[in-house]
């Protein structure tokens, strides 16, 4: 029988937990009983095992990246949407690392249609784009740039990639800004208002 009080609720928020102290790739079901004080056989009764729990943590941190992204954009337009939409990004990143790399996780697409919510990226991303008059096939192009350059730009960070005196904040500034003035100016083709 589970020990009272035990959830699986509590066992996916405490393995999000984990994740931000030793890394997603390093949360184990040994590391969580003990965190609960229980055996091992314990967790067992809220997730089938390191497969599954992955997937719940990757589901709630994408949840909550999908919120704190909706969040900010709401109400803006243009370079202020920008603008939010990639501190919103970097602070999800920089202040919950492991939940970051959760992620990242590639998610079975019955798991995606059992939680629309997990597309509010995609549909936020989307919104902000054609805020710049972009369309198809541009938004694709412009959407994968722009997870690229966040992305790399906050990996990089937390694994403490940018070493050189120049200030952090400011290379992020200006990242923003360029970004900015590439979906201005984004190159014209056949699909372009």
């Amino acid at each position: 029988m589970a020990r009272a009080g035990l959830t699986t609720e509590r066992v996916v928020a405490a393995a999000a937990d984990l994740a931000d102290t030793v890394g997603f790739d390093h949360i184990t079901i040994a590391a969580l009983a003990r965190g609960f004080g229980v055996k091992d056989a314990s967790l067992y009764a809220h997730v089938k095992g390191l497969s599954e729990l992955s997937t719940r943590v990757a589901i709630r941190s994408g949840l909550d990246l999908a919120d704190r992204i909706a969040d900010a954009l709401a109400g803006r337009a243009g370079r202020d949407a920008l603008l939010a939409f990639g501190h919103a990004y970097r602070a999800f990143a920089l202040e919950h690392p492991g939940r970051y790399a959760a992620t990242q996780l590639e998610l079975d697409p019955s798991v995606l249609d059992e939680h629309p919510g997990l597309r509010r990226n995609l549909t936020c991303t989307y919104a902000l784009l054609q805020g710049y008059g972009l369309e198809e096939p541009h938004l694709t192009d412009a959407g994968r740039v722009l997870r690229s350059t966040f992305h790399g730009f906050v990996t990089l960070e937390l694994a403490g990639g940018f070493r050189h005196r120049r200030d952090v904040e400011e290379t992020w500034a200006s990242a923003l800004e360029a970004l900015h003035v590439m979906l201005t100016h984004w190159p014209e083709g056949e699909v372009r208002r």
